[in-house]
């Protein structure tokens, strides 16, 4: 049976635990969003950095940078745009090696697979 859009929507929202794993988890993410921050030319990662993490308003902004406020807006956008298309390219890169399959692993991993499709009648034949 193939879940519901609020289904799916709920179970990518909802807070995970706050164990171990997750505190490592949230470390990494947070160490590759510094990491691709960083790598933002310095016009857009001053904004950035202003907007987004010190939650600074657009005129505030302008003021501390001596610019507009229509190029702190665009600066700002940019910026998401930039940092929104390098972690897409880390997460192209990164699902090619999700769930790798090697040896009696996979064999174990397709073997639950298509017992499940049988019990559920998906597959007519062995």
């Amino acid at each position: 049976m193939i879940s519901s859009d609020d289904d799916m929507q709920s179970a990518l929202t909802e807070a995970p635990d706050h164990g171990p794993e997750q505190s490592v988890e949230r470390v990494q993410v947070r160490a590759l969003l510094e990491a691709h921050i960083d790598m933002l030319p310095e016009v857009f990662r001053s904004v950035f950095m202003l907007r987004a993490i010190e939650e600074m308003s657009v005129d505030e902004v302008a003021e501390v940078l001596d610019i507009p406020a229509a190029t702190v807006r665009t600066r700002y956008f940019r910026a998401r745009a930039l940092l929104r298309e390098s972690l897409a390219q880390d997460i192209d890169i990164a699902v090619g090696e999700v769930f790798s399959f090697a040896g009696e692993r996979c064999d174990r991993i397709v073997s639950g697979v298509m017992a499940q499709v049988r019990s559920e009648g998906l597959c007519e034949r062995d």
